[in-house]
Formats: C-alpha cells, structure tokens, sequence
C-alpha cells in the first residue's frame, strides 16, 4: 500500500477508521528523509495499516494540534484516537512490532 499525502483539510478524515500512521515531515530535515523510506517499506508489508505523511511547513495546523514540535514524528491513530507517538527515526523492524500490537 502506498504512503498518502495528506493535509490539513483532511487529515480527520483519513485518519478516523482503522489503525493509520501519519508521518509528519519537512523537505529540509535530513532525519525525515531517513525516515521516508522505512515508512514506505513498511507499508509495502502491512496492507491492515494505512499509512500517510504529513508536510508540516505546509500544513502548520495539524502539526500544532498534536503538539508536533520534532521532526519526524510519527502518530499512529485506531479508530481516531492517538495511542502511539514515535520521535525521531524509528526503525523498520520497531515500527512493524509497534503498528502490529494495534491492529485487530
């Protein structure tokens, strides 16, 4: 499964039903491109998990209601709610065992 740009407008929407995982980034943060593609591998491997991104100099208000001050961050969501926030790089293998303990 691809990884889905998402913004603002409709965030809520894309992240209210099931497990999702936002990755929220910037093009200037060299971490986040480290990240990029352990998110994407994952997603190739997990097709119960809907994952997305986030550009947070784009889209301020998102990444200020989830008190989004480190890049990158990831928010994985069940049903809407928060239950997991990962700062900085994860690696695949730690991002796979924790998205795997929230889907059914």
């Amino acid at each position: 499964m691809a990884v889905i740009d998402i913004n603002d407008d409709n965030f809520v929407s894309e992240t209210s039903s099931g497990v999702t995982i936002t990755d929220f980034w910037a093009t200037w943060c060299g971490p986040c491109r480290m990240q990029s593609p352990v998110v994407e591998t994952v997603s190739e491997k997990m097709d119960n998990v809907k994952f997305t991104k986030m550009d947070v100099d784009e889209n301020p208000a998102t990444a200020q209601e989830f008190g989004i001050m480190a890049i990158p961050t990831l928010l994985v969501k069940k049903d809407g709610e928060v239950v997991e926030r990962l700062t900085g790089f994860t690696p695949a293998h730690q991002l796979e065992a924790i998205l795997a303990k929230h889907v059914d």
